[in-house]
């Protein structure tokens, strides 16, 4: 869950990276920190906690003069939180500058190699290893620029990264690499940005453009210049974000958690009536024809977390609506589950951030084996969309909040909706009662708003069972779907232990935990 800004430009840098990882608090993180170029040296500071200590320690920004830095908030993967294994990093002579996100997966090999160099470490993570090693390539013979140690370094490390590089001998510019970690192009007038997530840069540009797996990028105020893996220039497409700055904020509420809650009803409403045309569901940005559709012999949902929980309902419902065969898989197992696609199958890949790794690697898996991709994903131009053969956008805009509410309400309707097309294309339903169905999709946003309105009733429900220290969610068929999502919203948000069982599978064994009083 760590967050990445980056800025160059003609103001001062500190204070724009502050604001930036302030707006990326959402994604969780125990750690911050940023390091500004000025007079020929790299500043950092960094501290753990709350981004509020960096704050006060940098007054703000202004103890860290520079118009070039990056910034970072951290989530401990390799090594405790502490200040030391908070980025960003600087490699032993003081050269390099780095901020990571992603794992290094031969970090040990590498280090173990520079520590036989000479090369002394002073924290445990695994990202400190690319900074050292970037400042060891860079005193080889065979490097004669900054790009070139980078590509070399690149082609050793294994895993998946995303990275922000300062070096001190190029103070006009620094570099972004993205290998299996999000990582967005941000384009202003005299200044140049790199960030996680758009909701970074949304103050300060809406011109942004999404990096590729293997893609490196020379950000100067000037410029942005983005070369593949093999060193050749690319030509980046651009993409506008349309959304208000006020969608990343809290607009009066006391916490984006319940902003969100609110805002599903409106969220749905953007779902659904662009797609629905004199009483017909309508799908202009899918290719699929209606021969494929109608050829299908199985569907694969794949999916993780709550949009895995969404595949689950659409199982129920594309199954019967389809009379074909609907597989839900968890995308982290679907590789490993030896999958029976073929030609004539459809895997439909759903991710709210469009980056979600597992799900990542579970299309391409799909792709080798020959299947057709049609993803269902909320972030515009983000890995998913750009690899799949069709995508179909949620809009449900910025979610903020860790646990999703909008992308998993969105994410529910658009499959159902799906489902229901498919089906009038096949021929399964009856004219009747695709009627009927149109109707309440249209009617679904003020039901959603009237449900939501008796907030008194539901905060009443809440005070009777917080103080539970475990819950355990039973349903059968569609209300078992649900049940898994409610009871992972439950464990997100409040650290209740709760489990979803199957009605009927409660007896066989799980009862033994139930006592008096347990919900």
């Amino acid at each position: 869950m760590c967050g990445i800004v980056g800025y160059i430009g003609r103001e001062q840098a500190a204070p724009i990276l502050l604001n930036g990882l302030g707006r990326l608090e959402y994604r969780g993180y125990d750690s911050a920190g940023i390091c500004v170029a000025a007079d020929g040296v790299l500043h950092v500071e960094k501290c753990k906690g709350r981004l509020a200590n960096l704050e006060e320690k940098t007054e703000h920004g202004a103890l860290l003069p520079g118009t070039l830095g990056i910034g970072h908030t951290r989530w401990a993967t390799h090594g405790e939180p502490n200040d030391i294994n908070s980025h960003p990093h600087l490699s032993q002579n003081g050269k390099i500058a780095l901020v990571h996100n992603g794992i290094i997966e031969n970090y040990l090999e590498i280090r173990t190699f520079l520590e036989e160099k000479g090369v002394k470490f002073v924290s445990q993570t695994d990202s400190e290893v690319v900074a050292q090693l970037l400042e060891y390539c860079l005193g080889l013979p065979e490097t004669n620029t900054v790009p070139d140690a980078i590509y070399m370094v690149l082609h050793r490390i294994e895993g998946a990264y995303a990275l922000g590089i300062m070096c001190k001998d190029t103070p006009d510019s620094f570099i972004a690499a993205r290998k299996d970690a999000p990582l967005l192009l941000g384009y202003g007038d005299g200044c140049n940005f790199i960030a996680s997530d758009v909701t970074a840069l949304i103050k300060h540009t809406r011109d942004v453009a999404y990096m590729n797996d293997g893609e490196v990028a020379l950000v100067s105020a000037d410029g942005i210049q983005v070369f593949d893996e093999y060193g050749q220039p690319v030509e980046k497409e651009h993409s506008y974000v349309d959304w208000d700055v006020s969608a990343a904020e809290k607009g009066g509420y006391p916490h984006f958690m319940l902003k969100e809650i609110m805002e599903q009803p409106e969220a749905v409403r953007k779902t659904i009536s662009p797609r629905i045309k004199e009483g017909q569901i309508v799908f202009d940005e899918l290719s699929l024809d209606e021969d494929f559709i109608r050829s299908l012999d199985r569907i694969f949902i794949v999916a993780c977390g709550s949009s895995y929980h969404v595949g689950m309902v659409g199982k129920y419902n594309l199954e019967r609506l389809l009379r074909k065969p609907v597989d839900v898989q968890l995308a982290s197992e679907f590789r490993y589950a030896d999958p029976l696609v073929g030609p004539n199958s459809l895997v439909i890949v759903i991710s709210q951030s469009g980056e979600t790794l597992d799900t990542m690697a579970a299309l391409r898996e799909a792709r080798r084996l020959g299947a057709k991709i049609l993803s269902i994903v909320n972030v515009v131009g983000s890995s998913i969309a750009r690899e799949s053969d069709d995508v179909l956008y949620t809009w449900a805009g910025p979610e903020i909040a860790v646990a999703t509410t909008k992308a998993y309400s969105t994410q529910l309707v658009l499959l159902d909706m799906l489902g229901v097309y498919f089906a009038k294309v096949c021929g399964s339903i009856g004219d009747a009662e695709y009627e009927e169905i149109v109707e309440e999709l249209l009617a679904l946003p003020v039901k959603m708003e009237a449900v939501l309105e008796d907030i008194d009733e539901i905060k009443y429900l809440a005070s009777r069972y917080f103080n539970h220290n475990s819950i355990f969610f039973i349903g059968r068929n569609l209300d078992y779907a649900l049940g898994l999502e409610g009871s992972l919203k439950l464990k997100e948000i409040s650290y209740i232990h709760s489990e979803a069982y199957a009605s009927g599978e409660l007896k066989h064994g799980t009862i033994s935990l139930i006592e008096e009083g347990t919900p």
